[in-house]
Parts: structure tokens; sequence; C-alpha cells
């Protein structure tokens, strides 16, 4: 993992498309700007671990009901 330390305004490029600004200090949170393609996805990450199982459980729906329609032939 790479760590950097940032102050108010400064920023982190990834890559030629996407830039992590800090936009403000308060306290024991910061505030964030991503300007990155709207192609790429951005979540916080207790949603995107969220959206992953609720995938996963969908997944595994799909996979029963072909075992049901398989096992009704």
């Amino acid at each position: 993992m790479l760590v950097l330390t940032r102050k108010k305004n400064e920023a982190i490029q990834i890559g030629d498309d996407i830039e992590i600004k800090i936009l403000a200090i308060e306290g024991d949170q910061i505030k964030i700007g991503i300007d990155a393609p709207k192609s790429v996805d951005i979540h916080r990450k207790e949603i995107y671990l969220d959206i992953q199982e609720q995938n996963n459980e969908a997944a595994n729906v799909s996979l029963d009901l072909v075992q049901l329609l398989k096992e009704n032939k």
C-alpha cells in the first residue's frame, strides 16, 4: 500500500485520468473530491462491498433457478 500525506487543496494523480483532491479537513474527517471519467465506478467501500454481496446473492439465485429448471425437464 502506498501511503501519502496531503494538505488541503493538494491532490493525488492516478494515471492520466483520475485526480483525488483534499477539499477540507474538519476534525477527524476529510472531504475529498474525485475527478474521474464517467466510465469509472466510484463508491464508498461499504457500499461497494454491499453491491458485491447483492451480486453474489443474485448469481446464486440464478444458479439455483437453472438447477431447478434442469430437474423439471
